[in-house]
C-alpha cells in the first residue's frame, strides 16, 4: 500500500514550533519511553520524523549517530540535542531532564515500596511477569532499529561483526564503535552510496515530508560553533559539578555517603560507553562490594524496576542511590524515605550532568558536518553495529528470563509463555508498551498465586 503523503502535504513545512508545545512533548515521552535505548529512539523517530515532521530523518540519524559515541544514555542525549536545536540551550536542557524526570519519580515511589513493602507476593508476581516482557520488547526495538538502518550487505556486515564480537568475544563496546567507524571510513571510500544517509534511508525521507529542520535547512545561529560559547558551556558545566560535589564535601565530609555516590557515578557515566548494562559491571562492583550500598539481590531486584519503568536504563542508579541512602539512615532513622529520596535525586545529577555537557558542547560541530560524507560514514557504521549490539542484548535477557539459574537449571516455561504472548501482542496486535506490560504483569501475578 501506497503510504506517501499527497503532493501537497508532502511539500509543505510545518509551522513554527512553540516551546510549550516542545515541552509538553517531552514530558510526555519521558511517561511512555520503554523498550530500553533502541524502543525510545525507535518512538521519537515515529512521533518526531514521521508523524509530526519536526526533522528530518537525515538529520535525525546525524544526531543520533553523535550520541551513540557519547558515553551516557543516547535516548536522552538524543532528546536534549533536539532539544536543543529546536529551542536553543534552554530547550535542550528541558528536553533533556524532562525525558528523565517522570522515570525518577518513579523509581523513588517504587523503591520506597519495594524497601517498605518487597516481600509481598503480589509485587514480587509484577515482577516475574514483566521480566519476559522487557526481553519481547527489546526484541521488537531491535527489529525496528534494525529494518531502518540495515539497507544494504555493508551495513548487515557490520550488524553481524558486531553481534558476534559482543556475544562470542566479549570485545569491548568502544573497541566495537571504532571499528565499527573504521569500516564506515573505508566503506564510504569503497561504496560511497552505501554508506551515505541517503543511501540507506531515503524512501523513509520521502514519504515523511518537508520537516522543520529538513535536511536542506541551515543551521541556526545559535547551532553555529564558536570557540567563545565552547569555553563558557565547559566552564558552566564543571562549575556546577564542583559546586555540587564541593557542597557535599563540606555538609559530609570526603567519606560522607552523598559524597561518595558523587564522585562514584560521575566515574560510572564516564564509562557508559554502550547502555547501562556495559557499565553495570563497574556500578555492580562499587556499589555492593566496595561501598555496600546494598546487597546483590537487591541490586538485581533494582535492575528489573529499571527495567520496567519508562526513561533510560541508567536510572536504575537512583534505585542504588535509594537503597544506600535508606540503608545508611543518612538522616535519622525517622527519615528514611527523605534519604533515599535526596540521595536517588543526587547521584540523578552527577549521572547526566555529563551528557548535557557532551550535547551542548559538541553540538554545534556535529551540526557543520552534516551532509559531509567523510564525517557520516564511519557514523552511519556505528549505527549497524549498535544494531548488532541490540540484538546481543536481547539474547542476553532471553537468557536470563528463560533459564534463571543457568543453562544448567530448569526451563522457565511459564516465563517463556509470557513472553510469546508478549511479542504477540507486540508483532502481531501492535499494542502499545503499557498494555503489554499490564497484561504480563498481571500473569505474573497469576502464575505466582497459583505456585507456578
Amino acid at each position: 500500500m501506497d503510504t506517501a503523503l499527497p503532493d501537497d502535504a508532502a511539500s509543505a513545512r510545518p509551522h513554527p514550533l512553540p516551546l510549550s508545545e516542545a515541552l509538553l512533548f517531552w514530558l510526555k515521552l519521558g511517561f511512555i519511553s520503554f523498550g530500553g535505548p533502541a524502543g525510545q529512539i525507535a518512538l521519537m523517530h515515529a512521533e518526531l520524523v514521521e508523524r509530526r515532521r519536526w526533522i528530518s530523518e537525515k538529520r535525525f540519524l546525524h544526531a543520533l549517530n553523535y550520541c551513540m559515541l557519547l558515553p551516557g544514555p543516547e535516548a536522552q542525549q538524543l532528546a536534549t540535542y533536539l532539544g536543543w536545536l529546536l529551542h536553543r540551550t534552554g530547550g535542550g536542557i528541558l528536553a533533556g531532564t524532562l525525558f528523565v524526570l517522570p522515570s525518577l519519580c518513579l523509581l523513588i515511589g517504587l523503591s520506597w515500596l519495594y524497601m517498605a513493602h518487597g516481600d509481598v507476593p503480589v509485587i514480587a508476581g509484577v515482577f516475574y511477569g514483566i521480566k519476559p516482557a522487557v526481553t519481547a520488547l527489546v526484541v521488537q526495538a531491535a527489529w525496528r532499529i534494525g529494518g531502518r538502518t540495515l539497507k544494504n550487505r555493508w551495513l548487515w556486515g557490520i550488524a553481524v561483526a558486531a553481534f558476534a564480537a559482543i556475544f562470542a568475544l566479549q570485545v569491548p563496546f568502544p573497541a566495537i564503535v571504532l571499528l565499527a567507524a573504521l569500516a564506515g571510513h573505508v566503506g564510504g571510500r569503497v561504496s560511497p552510496q552505501a554508506f551515505s544517509a541517503g543511501g540507506a534511508h531515503g524512501a523513509a525521507a520521502a514519504s515523511a515530508g518537508r520537516a522543520l529542520i529538513d535536511d536542506d535547512t541551515p543551521a541556526p545561529p545559535h547551532a553555529l560553533f564558536s570557540w567563545a560559547r565552547f569555553a563558557k558551556v565547559l566552564l558552566v558545566g564543571g562549575g556546577l559539578w564542583l559546586l555540587a560535589l564541593g557542597g557535599l564535601w563540606a555538609l559530609f565530609g570526603w567519606h560522607g555517603v552523598l559524597t561518595q555516590m558523587g564522585w562514584f557515578f560521575t566515574k560510572a557515566a564516564l564509562m557508559t560507553f554502550g547502555g547501562a548494562y556495559a557499565v553495570l559491571p563497574y556500578v555492580y562492583q562499587g556499589a555492593v562490594d566496595h561501598h555496600h550500598w546494598l546487597s546483590a539481590t537487591q541490586m538485581i531486584d533494582g535492575l528489573a524496576l529499571g527495567e520496567t519503568t519508562p526513561g533510560p536504563l541508567i536510572m536504575v542508579v537512583s534505585f542504588v542511590a535509594f537503597v544506600g541512602g535508606w540503608t545508611h539512615a543518612l538522616f535519622g532513622p525517622g527519615s528514611l524515605f527523605l534519604a533515599g529520596a535526596v540521595a536517588a535525586t543526587a547521584v540523578a545529577f552527577f549521572t547526566f550532568l555529563p551528557s548535557f555537557v557532551f550535547i551542548l558542547l559538541g553540538g554545534p560541530f556535529i551540526e557543520s558536518t552534516h551532509g559531509n560524507l567523510k564525517f557520516t560514514a564511519p557514523l552511519t557504521g556505528i549505527t549497524a553495529a549498535v544494531v548488532g549490539v541490540i540484538a546481543n542484548l536481547a539474547v542476553f535477557f532471553a537468557y536470563h528470563v528463560l533459564w534463571p539459574k543457568g543453562l544448567g537449571g530448569r526451563f522457565d516455561a511459564a516465563s517463556a509463555a509470557i513472553g510469546v504472548l508478549a511479542a504477540a501482542a507486540l508483532f502481531r496486535l501492535r499494542w502499545g508498551v503499557i498494555p503489554v506490560l499490564a497484561l504480563c504483569g498481571l500473569l505474573g501475578v497469576a502464575c505466582r498465586l497459583s505456585g507456578v
